[in-house]
């Protein structure tokens, strides 16, 4: 399928997902909050894909959202259109964040606000060591609408994110890696080659038994601790039923490598 605003590519066991408006540091079009969700469904629907890989084209990651598109608005149009604009945001990172697959932040660069929401929608990020991050919001009057206001609280902690917001400031990867947003930094040149390996490796896991941890932890925040543990043992006995989990115990058994199936 051809995409005017992102890059869909299979690489192994991924699917790389680019932000491709370079010139624009790949802020965030009506196009690709279009343009996501659609290519998510092809990687959803691939069942040799493994994980998802969101990087940006050139020299970003992601510069947030195009405010060239809210300033040409007519301004009778902008509050309704700047609010179905965020709506969609805010939906695609949702989505983002609830996909039933890994997926993977490539940080090749700028990441802030929308790009710092997409991030933060993602289940583990990889940044090149020149890559700066942080929300951006409060440098033009703005505040988040996609979600950092909650999820970035809960990845960094309070105090951080504060600092972050009311600062604007973007932050190092290895600062940012030291906050616990980022997993790993790597060289920029080795950032690509780093993710596919990671890759590699989870590929080898049962993708049933990876969503449904997935979906474990993000259930855990609404739920107290004994709650979450019941929860937990519901998800483990439903578990049990899976033709993953019984290959897994007998491949361990006969100590040859599991085919996961993924069912």
């Amino acid at each position: 399928m051809n995409f005017s605003d992102i890059k869909y590519e299979r690489r192994g066991a991924a699917a790389w997902i680019t932000l491709n408006r370079p010139a624009e540091l790949n802020a965030l079009s009506l196009a690709i909050l279009q343009e996501v969700p659609v290519a998510l469904d092809i990687a959803l629907r691939d069942r040799e894909v493994k994980a998802i890989v969101f990087t940006g084209a050139g020299r970003a990651f992601c510069a947030g959202a195009d405010l060239k598109f809210v300033n040409d608005l007519p301004p009778e149009r902008q509050i309704s259109e700047t609010r179905d604009f965020i709506a969609r945001a805010a939906a695609m990172v949702d989505m983002v964040e609830a996909f039933p697959k890994p997926i993977i932040a490539a940080v090749n660069g700028v990441a802030t606000a929308g790009g710092m929401e997409l991030l933060l929608g993602c289940d583990i990020v990889f940044a090149a060591r020149s890559a700066r991050m942080g929300d951006g919001h409060s440098n033009f009057g703005l505040v988040p609408g996609a979600g950092a206001s909650v999820r970035l609280p809960r990845k960094i902690g309070l105090n951080r994110a504060l600092y972050l917001f009311f600062s604007g400031e973007l932050l190092p990867a290895d600062e940012m890696a030291a906050a616990g947003l980022v997993n790993r930094v790597v060289d920029d040149g080795a950032l690509s080659a780093a993710v596919d390996e990671f890759v590699a490796k989870i590929a080898t896991k049962s993708p049933l038994g990876l969503a449904r941890m997935k979906t474990m932890a993000l259930e855990s925040f609404d739920k107290s601790t004994a709650n979450g543990i019941a929860y937990e043992q519901i998800m483990s006995e439903l578990h049990a039923h899976s033709f993953d989990r019984n290959e897994g115990i007998a491949a361990f058994s006969e100590k040859r490598k599991p085919d996961f199936q993924g069912r």
